[in-house]
């Protein structure tokens, strides 16, 4: 999911310029009003460097939005959502997802970050093949997952799940490691076939 604007770089170029989109995602899911000046720092590089890459703080947004969603589809795809039981693709995504954890902060922390982005909820946008639902659907097919509860309710319930255990972790209130434990077993409590 590639800007057709931007050309994929290697070397020193193109890791300074994931360091600072990695360490713009997470300075921001944090703090909102962060300066240009917190995010070069928290990427290691100077300010001037930081406007090389981007000139001002909106097209920064920008890029760390594309970035962002390319990270969580490739934590999607990774999870090979498609392969073994819908029980453990369904554990694989929770780690996925939680491993993406600074870029759903940042993503679905402030509405605001979409403004300009087409999103499946726009009424012209038509809704893209969802793997996550695909594996929901699978899952109750298979009796794995709830059959009463709707694939979507399923997939929202997920995702606050895994916000929020980031959110708990980064605050200090939960240990890093304890997450995709937590979200896997407080999901499975709740839209598990009995």
């Amino acid at each position: 999911m590639m800007s057709t604007t931007e050309i994929p770089e290697s070397g020193a170029r193109g890791r300074t310029r994931r360091a600072i989109l990695s360490a713009a995602a997470t300075v921001l899911a944090r703090d909102r009003a962060a300066t240009l000046a917190d995010i070069a720092e928290a990427a290691d590089v100077g300010r001037s460097t930081l406007h090389r890459y981007y000139p001002d703080r909106d097209v920064l947004i920008k890029a760390v939005v594309e970035d962002s969603l390319t990270v969580v589809q490739e934590a999607t795809e990774g999870a090979a959502l498609d392969d073994g039981s819908p029980l453990e693709a369904m554990r694989r995504l929770v780690a996925a997802m939680v491993d993406a954890g600074d870029r759903l902060l940042f993503l679905w922390g402030d509405p605001k970050v979409f403004e300009g982005h087409p999103t499946a909820d726009d009424p012209d946008c038509d809704p893209p093949d969802d793997p996550v639902l695909r594996l929901i659907e699978r899952g109750q097919a298979a009796g794995a997952f709830d059959p009463e509860l709707s694939p979507r309710w399923i997939q929202h319930v997920l995702w606050a799940l895994v916000y929020t255990a980031v959110e708990e972790a980064g605050q200090g209130r939960m240990p890093r490691h304890g997450i995709t434990s937590t979200v896997i077993r407080t999901l499975e409590k709740g839209v598990l076939s009995r």
